[in-house]
């Protein structure tokens, strides 16, 4: 069974069609790429898959449960991450505040994320802990958000 089974899926905008009876499959430890120009789909895909747009058909499961009926929030219980495009910090928080304000182990994972682990992983971002998100580099701010995901302990991490 595939972690993440995206089968026959169709997304529009309004009259607008966007994506055509899409469909991949990502086993557990895989890394996938979603290539293509500009307007081919691939943020909507990305937005179908966190339930932020519902497909108009196909469905898509994780960990072999259907999740194309879902909203966002139960997506991500459900153990799908998500690194948005862009910088989406919380800019008036401290580096430690946006860690700590996403972190949780709700799947029970055996060695989860923990902000040390993060900052082992991102020692700028340790000693950066107390500055205000609005406040780091363009490249401090973009490993934000990648060590939020991280602190939600996914199966799945999907970058935008």
């Amino acid at each position: 069974m595939a972690l993440l089974e995206v089968d026959d899926i169709a997304a529009s905008y309004g009259n607008s069609q966007v994506l055509f009876r899409m469909g991949l499959k990502i086993e557990e430890g895989e890394f996938v790429t979603l290539l293509g120009r500009n307007g081919m789909g691939k943020t909507t895909t990305v937005k179908t898959i966190m339930g932020l747009m519902p497909p108009t058909r196909g469905t898509i499961r994780f960990d072999g449960k259907p999740i194309h009926k879902e909203p966002s929030y139960r997506v991500a219980r459900f153990g799908v991450g998500l690194v948005p495009e862009g910088r989406h910090i919380f800019p008036n928080l401290s580096v430690h505040e946006n860690l700590v304000a996403t972190a949780h182990n709700g799947l029970k994972q055996a060695n989860p994320w923990t902000v040390e682990r993060v900052y082992q992983l991102f020692p700028r971002l340790q000693e950066r802990h107390r500055n205000l998100g609005a406040h780091l580099s363009g490249g401090q701010q973009q490993m934000l958000p990648i060590s939020r995901a991280l602190l939600s302990n996914p199966k799945l991490i999907i970058l935008e």
